[in-house]
C-alpha cells in the first residue's frame, strides 16, 4: 500500500528550504505590517471608490496572502535532503532525459520542485502532467500524458540519474 502522504512531499535542498522559510517569515510578519500601513495611509486619502493607491495596496495584499498560503503548504509538506532515488528509475531529484514520440530531439531536465531555483537546467515539477506520467518509470519505458489542449503526448525514458548539481 502506498502512503498517500508521500505523494505530496516536496523535496528541497537546505538552501531552498531556508530561503522559502525566510520569505514566509517576512511576508507573514513585517510584510503584513507594511501592507496594512499602505492600506491605512491610502484609506486616509478619502473616497475609496476613486482611490488608486488604496486599490493597488489591496491587490498587493491579496497576492501576498496567496503567496503566504502557498509557502505555508509547501513548507508543511517539504522534506529537506534528497529524495530516495534509484538510478534508472524516474523520481524527484533525478536528471531525466526523454524523447518525444515521433521526434529525434532529446530533452533533459531536473524532476524537482519549481522552488528549486538556481538549477542550471530546466526544472519540471513531479506534479506536472509530464512529471506525473514519468514518475516511477524505468529507462526504455514509455509514458503517455495529456497536454493542456487535451491532446495526448508520449515520451520514452532515455536516462534517469541522480542530480548532482552544477
Amino acid at each position: 500500500m502506498v502512503d498517500s502522504r508521500e505523494e505530496n512531499v516536496t523535496w528541497l535542498t537546505q538552501e531552498a528550504y531556508d530561503r522559502l522559510k525566510a520569505e514566509f517569515e517576512y511576508l507573514s510578519g513585517p510584510g503584513r505590517v507594511d501592507i496594512a500601513k499602505k492600506i491605512e495611509a491610502a484609506r486616509e486619502e478619502g473616497d475609496l471608490r476613486e482611490n488608486g493607491g488604496y486599490h493597488a495596496a489591496k491587490e498587493e495584499q491579496g497576492k501576498m496572502e496567496g503567496r503566504i498560503l502557498q509557502l505555508r503548504q509547501l513548507l508543511d509538506q517539504a522534506r529537506v535532503g534528497e529524495a530516495p532515488r534509484t538510478e534508472g528509475v524516474v523520481g524527484p531529484g533525478m536528471t531525466v532525459t526523454i524523447r518525444f514520440a515521433g521526434d529525434d530531439d532529446e530533452v533533459t531536465f531536473l524532476l524537482a520542485s519549481r522552488e528549486e531555483s538556481g538549477s542550471p537546467i530546466d526544472v519540471y515539477s513531479p506534479q506536472s502532467p509530464l512529471g506525473s506520467a514519468i514518475n516511477g518509470k524505468k529507462i526504455g519505458e514509455r509514458a503517455t500524458y495529456t497536454l493542456p489542449n487535451g491532446r495526448e503526448n508520449t515520451v520514452e525514458i532515455l536516462e534517469a540519474v541522480p542530480y548532482i548539481g552544477g
